[in-house]
């Protein structure tokens, strides 16, 4: 599968990522800017031109990101110990005391992690960790306080437009990613980006139950692109991929169609089957189609291979589907998964009302990380939770995705 990653930061750090190149079948994209603000722009512009977004450095990947404009899977090379060390190396054979300095960007704690295995003091090292919001100017003054409050003799910044604004004034590194940096990050990229096209590119089949023939039916799957045909029992047959499925579906919260069949029949019954084969997805639909008969006069239900479940019920007031309260035990059927579990996600959101991550629900249920995950992937395909943004607070590697609950 050919891909096309855009790769955003300052002309030289991009020039160092296009140089180490890319995987056979990945095209890499230049999008350098002059200033890390001109990164929403650069992004906005290369939607329709790339498949990913690789950024050289967690600041304008985190100016990107909460001005909303990445809708694509997106990564941003860290700086890790051993670009730090490189560094040091550097200003050493310049003659320059790697003991006192200033430093900007990286964790606190993986500096002085750094320096300690280097056998180097830390007291006298100054460190100011990324957050959102910190500008340039932010950075430059730290340095220039370092300096003259606290005798920092060399200041270290990861970000190239401070670094131009202090490097007159005192003696000045250019932090920029290792090659090992780069080279891991776009793997993990594209692997990701591999991964979500083999998802969207799934086989979905859907099977829909009517009391009586329907001519208007194949109106109403024009979102769906894909084909209808008639089954033997008098049922109807929907082929489509996951990718159409889930636009159609607003990620499978609602389905419109649904609505539109309560409007003209009595019963409506629908069930989709996602599978990685036609065979597993009709398995799939099948089975949908059978538990959308148990929930209500119209009902939609959207079985994975990989036992999710989702129940989605018509939009509109339809005196023919009964109206049921959103209790613990009809979410968790809805959701697929058991009652003290969504009793216990009740309870954290009430404790973080403002949003959680999977590690959060990692500690709170006692479970692993890959558990947590499944469990908001659940939450979040029945529509009760939706992904708000990224948790920052210092961090080099990828940032953790804040999920706000609805339950």
């Amino acid at each position: 599968m050919a891909l096309s990653v855009g790769v955003v930061g300052p002309e030289d750090l991009v020039q160092r990522v296009t140089a180490v190149g890319a995987p056979s079948g990945t095209t890499l994209v230049p999008l350098p800017y002059r200033h890390e603000t001109e990164a929403i722009g650069l992004v906005e512009q290369a939607h329709s031109d790339v498949d990913a977004f690789l950024f050289t450095g967690v600041v304008p990947y985190t100016i990107a990101t909460e001005a909303g404009v990445i809708d694509r899977p997106a990564m941003y090379v860290s700086y890790d110990g051993a670009t730090l060390l490189r560094a040091l190396v550097e200003l050493l054979r310049l003659g320059h005391n790697v003991t006192q300095f200033s430093i900007d960007t990286l964790r606190r704690a993986e500096v002085l992690e750094t320096l300690i295995e280097a056998k180097l003091p830390t007291d006298r090292i100054h460190v100011l960790p990324y957050r959102p919001g910190l500008t340039s100017d932010d950075i430059v003054e730290f340095h220039r306080t370092a300096r003259e409050k606290h005798g920092a003799l060399v200041a270290i910044s990861c970000l190239g437009s401070a670094f131009h604004l202090i490097e007159n004034e005192m003696p000045s590194v250019r932090l920029a990613p290792s090659r090992y940096s780069i080279r891991s990050t776009l793997q993990a990229l594209i692997l990701t980006t591999t991964g979500q096209h083999v998802g969207d590119a799934q086989v979905a089949l859907g099977v829909i139950d009517l009391p009586e023939p329907d001519d208007a039916l194949a109106a109403d799957l024009i979102t769906l692109g894909g084909s209808l045909a008639a089954l033997p029992d008098g049922r109807h047959l929907v082929v489509t991929t996951r990718g159409l499925l889930e636009q159609a579906t607003e990620q499978f919260t609602r389905m419109p169609l649904l609505d539109h069949l309560a409007a003209r029949h009595s019963t409506a019954y629908v069930g989709f089957g996602v599978g990685r084969t036609a065979a597993e997805a009709e398995a799939l639909a099948r089975r949908a189609a059978a538990r959308a008969t148990s929930i209500g006069t119209v009902a939609g239900v959207v079985s994975m291979s990989d036992d999710v479940e989702i129940v989605i019920e018509p939009t509109g007031d339809h005196p023919t589907t009964p109206r049921v309260p959103e209790s613990l035990p009809l979410l968790a059927r809805r959701v697929g998964l058991n009652t003290q579990t969504l009793a216990r996600m009740r309870e954290l959101t009430a404790t973080l009302p403002d949003g959680l991550t999977t590690q959060d629900v990692a500690d709170h249920l006692a479970v692993q990380l890959r558990t947590a995950r499944r469990v908001l992937k659940r939450l979040e395909r029945a529509g009760l939770a939706a992904p708000t943004g990224t948790q920052q607070h210092g961090r080099t590697g990828r940032p953790p995705t804040i999920y706000l609950i609805h339950l």
